[in-house]
């Protein structure tokens, strides 16, 4: 099948074959590539939050080991005895309150995170904590009820510069967590949200990208510096999500997509979030595929401007050599093309109109000479029915005289006359039809002496009359029908001759109603027409025929059927 194309095909489809392959790895390439630098980012940014969570879940675990040291502090246990003692407090309770205050802010300053610690004596009513203010204050049973919780909670926060605060409560037995009134000792730790945008500011400050905390039913808390409007946005398609404990998206937000990466922590169960606008990511890789399809589209114009001169100064000569060789072939022998340039193309235009020019000399040689051979082969032909039309009349006059017919004898002899004077008079190749057909009847008048039974009609339309055909075209066929199929046949005695116009061919029908031939013997008699002259092959019909095809072409000639009038049906066809 590609040895269908022609070479400027061919070239086009080898460029294509040798840039696809080159074009459809470096997408798989950059595909894996973009591949591996997302799922490393991913790593990458993953690694960083799980390190940031567990700095966080650090400081926050320390807090939380607090209340354990608290609880058995004999100070802290003392306070109780000596509030109990008076409701005024004496040297001793200050005393007490002072050592407790001192070592809740050690405790609270050992590490960098600001946190406050609260110790609750439900059986006295009193608060002690790091904050002055909060110390001595009354306290409050169903506040306190109403914020004990398993574990970190969170409310809003009382300072100017925070958001929430987040509580820890560590109750004493364990078993009045949810009744003060039971408990021997609360101890709280309290430390707000500016803790983590701390470092939340410091992670992003040390090369981390902009994450942030959040909690479905809770504003988040990023870093002071952080993008809100993004975050919000990336929140609210994160509502509609169930966050498992570790994960990882594709999130769109105003027609930019963004990589979040999502941990969870444990001890708050707040989400850790960190999102990185994929543009970002990919920026290298899209300046790489940017300089590789510029590559691309310029190699692509290189190779269109080489094709283009490849059309232009191979193909397109090519095909009119093509042309011209076709033409050529179709026996337009005055085709000629036109040198382009001195290149190698030029050199064999030139050497094409040379031989087109001899070629049309020779063929014009080889015309005339055809003709003439031709002219010379019909007068052949011709010749050749003279003598074998005289010989049936003679052998005619001989069967006559036998018989003692003077009146056939000389009615043969006077027909004989006529027809020595039509054929002697013939110096044309071509005679008037209405000429043929009185000389036909002439003809049949003879027959029909010597046979009586014979009869014949003649219709000939008036405009085929001065229609000209070659001498004795149609009498060989009266003579075949009158011989070959009258005579033999006793009951047999009918010859009609009849001219029409078919399909722009003229048309001479002759029908007898003798012994006809079978459809076999017809087809056999028609080839035989079209080849050479064998001894079995009468000499007349041939004779027509091939003289037809010679004057008018291989589409005039002889055709033989059945007669409807029930003998044989020869016709002869030319296109005038």
């Amino acid at each position: 099948m590609f040895k269908k194309f022609n070479i400027f095909t061919k070239i086009n489809l080898l460029i294509v074959a040798m840039l696809l392959p080159i074009l459809l790895l470096y997408i798989y390439s950059n595909r894996v590539g973009t591949d591996v630098v997302e799922n490393e980012i991913s790593k990458s940014s993953k690694g960083q939050l799980l390190y940031f969570q567990s700095q966080l879940d650090a400081n926050i675990n320390r807090l939380s080991l607090f209340p354990n040291l608290l609880v058995e502090d004999p100070d802290v246990l003392r306070q109780q005895n000596e509030f109990l003692k008076s409701d005024i407090l004496d040297l001793d309770a200050i005393t007490v309150i002072k050592q407790i205050q001192y070592k809740l802010g050690i405790l609270s300053n050992s590490t960098n995170w600001r946190n406050q610690l609260f110790v609750y004596s439900p059986s006295v009513k009193k608060v002690i904590s790091t904050d002055p203010s909060a110390t001595y204050q009354t306290y409050n049973e169903t506040v306190l009820k109403s914020r004990l919780k398993p574990g970190w909670s969170v409310r809003k926060s009382t300072q100017e510069n925070s958001q929430y605060d987040f509580h820890w409560y560590s109750v004493t037995p364990f078993s009045a967590n949810n009744d003060p009134q039971k408990a021997k000792l609360i101890i709280e730790v309290q430390f707000s949200d500016d803790n983590i945008k701390d470092m939340l500011d410091e992670f992003k400050q040390g090369g981390g990208h902009d994450p942030f905390y959040y909690k479905k039913g809770y504003n988040p808390v990023y870093n002071r510096n952080g993008n809100g409007e993004i975050i919000h946005g990336l929140i609210q398609q994160l509502k509609k999500e169930k966050l498992p404990g570790s994960s990882q998206r594709v999130l769109e937000y105003q027609h930019k997509k963004f990589l979040v990466n999502a941990v969870k922590s444990e001890n708050m169960s707040w989400f850790l979030v960190d999102y990185v606008p994929l543009e970002q990511i990919f920026e290298p890789i899209n300046r790489s595929n940017y300089l590789f399809y510029l590559s691309m589209v310029v190699l692509l114009l290189m190779s269109s401007i080489a094709a283009y001169l490849l059309y232009n100064q191979v193909q397109v000569p090519i095909n009119q050599f093509i042309s011209g060789f076709r033409r050529l072939k179709n026996e337009d022998y005055s085709v000629r093309m036109e040198p382009k340039g001195t290149a190698e193309f030029g050199y064999l235009f030139q050497q094409f109109n040379m031989m087109a020019a001899r070629l049309e000399e020779l063929i014009e040689r080889v015309y005339v000479e055809k003709l003439r051979i031709r002219e010379a082969k019909l007068k052949q032909l011709q010749s050749q029915i003279n003598p074998h039309f005289f010989y049936n009349c003679f052998s005619f006059i001989s069967s006559m005289a036998k018989l003692n017919d003077t009146k056939a004898v000389v009615a043969m002899s006077q027909n004989l006359s006529k027809y020595y004077r039509y054929t002697t008079r013939q110096e044309k190749s071509l005679v008037p039809l209405e000429e043929e057909v009185q000389f036909v009847t002439n003809y049949l008048e003879i027959q029909k002496m010597r046979m009586k039974r014979l009869n014949y009609s003649i219709d000939l339309p008036s405009y085929m009359r001065k229609t000209k055909i070659p001498p004795l075209t149609l009498q060989p066929l009266v003579e075949n029908a009158v011989i070959h199929g009258i005579e033999p046949v006793f009951e047999a005695g009918m010859i009609h001759v009849k001219g029409e116009q078919r399909d722009g061919y003229l048309i001479l029908i002759v029908d007898d109603d003798g012994k006809g031939l079978g459809e076999k013997e017809i087809k056999e008699l028609q080839k035989k027409l079209s080849q050479p002259m064998d001894e079995e092959m009468g000499c007349g019909l041939w004779n027509v025929h091939q003289r037809l095809s010679l004057h008018y072409g291989e589409d005039a000639g002889i055709t033989i059927e059945p007669s409807p009038l029930g003998g044989l049906r020869v016709s002869i066809r030319w296109k005038p």
